[in-house]
């Protein structure tokens, strides 16, 4: 759903345990602090932006927003930003020559903000709210993702929601587990998960 403002929300998702989160466009000049702190956190290491400063993240979230091949969502739990992300084209982004595309994938990738005080159950709520949003789109039939072969609690989350890995790609900036879920594998493991039928 939107509410029609550039930077309105763009979709939302009820959680049968947490409660509602939601995502918004991000805006690259508004948001920087606060992606600024979020992506040189220590626990965000995997995002390779250790030693980013504010006016490279300014950068890369506009070069982001030119882009027509990728996109960039502030995600809201409870109206509040908690959580980063990212959907592209793995066809030209990312991917592009790394894997053989399929007709309706889409790439993603996500960060929950870093917290000393994590909720549980939080960090799956957010990837499956994240997946919720591509499959949202009548042309997405399966999320690709390629995350580092070293980030073993990501690869488990992936797992909860359907990701299966097909094999292992050699990228300039790590080696990553290419990894799919369509939108079936996605709808089974939701099910599974709050013990309905898909």
């Amino acid at each position: 759903m939107s509410d029609g403002s550039p930077h309105g929300i763009v979709h939302t998702r009820t959680d049968p345990r947490l409660g509602t989160f939601a995502l918004r466009p991000v805006d690259p000049l508004g948001d920087a602090e606060l992606l600024h702190r979020w992506l040189t956190h220590p626990k965000s290491v995997y995002w390779l932006l250790q030693d980013a400063e504010l006016a490279d993240i300014r950068r890369e979230f506009t070069a982001i927003a030119a882009s027509p091949h990728q996109e960039a969502y502030l995600g809201l739990y409870e109206g509040e930003p908690r959580f980063l992300m990212e959907r592209y084209d793995p066809a030209h982004v990312e991917l592009n020559g790394l894997y053989d595309p399929e007709p309706g994938d889409v790439g993603m990738h996500f960060l929950c903000a870093p917290t000393d005080t994590p909720l549980h159950g939080f960090t799956l709520a957010v990837i499956t709210t994240v997946l919720d949003m591509l499959f949202a789109d009548p042309a997405a039939r399966r999320a690709v993702v390629e995350p580092d072969v070293r980030n073993t609690a990501v690869h488990a989350l992936n797992e909860a929601v359907g990701f299966r890995i097909q094999r292992t790609i050699a990228k300039p900036e790590k080696n990553a587990y290419l990894s799919t879920c369509t939108r079936e594998q996605f709808e089974a493991a939701l099910a599974a998960r709050e013990g309905t039928t898909p």
